[in-house]
């Protein structure tokens, strides 16, 4: 086992928890604040489990989905967007615990963490399926176009999958506030494929032929 690698990864992964926590708790002036710690159960257990899973089958993959430094500017504004969006996600829903804006019902966070599971069983799915998932925007030494599963279906599952998780969040912490701010996350990622893609047909060989294949980029007869 790599050791250097499990220490990067149980790092990251603390350092995530204490973060989030942060801000969660700290707007919400309590711990006792039970769609925050309902969040984190439904963030971090599925996402040790994926890493075991990932640090035993596939050790390659996972170290570079812990890699995050993109070289392309449009991307760095991406992931600039997409940090601001989440901290203010995470702070007004600390926020709308404290001082009681919007009381959800419990069958509608009920629902929105039931969407909020299978997004993540989604997203360890297309793991499984494709085992070039950087985190960065590249094309890796013999890469392949993968078209077989869910992308078969639309181009871009993992980004699919990521707008259920990302969107249904703030709903599963009770704050509607929060799921308008995490609205924001789909056209930043419009934005992002947009610009993979051009990257993709360019660089890796059968992605055009591909892109005439699968036509849907997110979602089935939409886009």
């Amino acid at each position: 086992m790599n050791r250097q690698l499990l220490a990067q990864a149980l790092t990251k992964f603390i350092l995530g928890f204490v973060l989030i926590s942060l801000l969660l708790f700290l707007p919400a002036g309590t711990i006792f604040f039970r769609n925050g710690w309902l969040f984190i159960g439904l963030l971090f257990i599925p996402m040790l489990i994926v890493g075991i899973v990932l640090m035993l089958r596939n050790p390659y993959l996972l170290e570079k989905r812990l890699n995050a430094k993109e070289t392309e500017s449009k991307q760095k504004t991406v992931l600039l967007l997409s940090g601001i969006m989440f901290l203010s996600a995470f702070i007004l829903a600390g926020l709308n615990h404290r001082f009681g804006w919007i009381v959800m019902p419990d069958w509608a966070i009920g629902a929105s963490s039931a969407v909020f599971f299978s997004a993540y069983l989604m997203y360890a799915e297309v793991l499984r399926e494709n085992t070039y998932l950087s985190r960065t925007v590249e094309v890796q030494k013999d890469q392949k176009v993968i078209d077989t599963g869910l992308y078969g279906i639309v181009r871009h599952p993992m980004y699919t999958s990521t707008i259920f998780l990302f969107t249904s969040a703030g709903l599963v912490l009770g704050s509607p506030v929060s799921f308008a701010v995490l609205l924001v996350y789909v056209p930043i990622i419009v934005m992002r494929i947009r610009s993979e893609e051009k990257v993709l047909a360019k660089e890796l060989p059968g992605y055009d032929s591909y892109m005439k294949k699968v036509k849907y980029r997110l979602i089935p007869f939409i886009w």
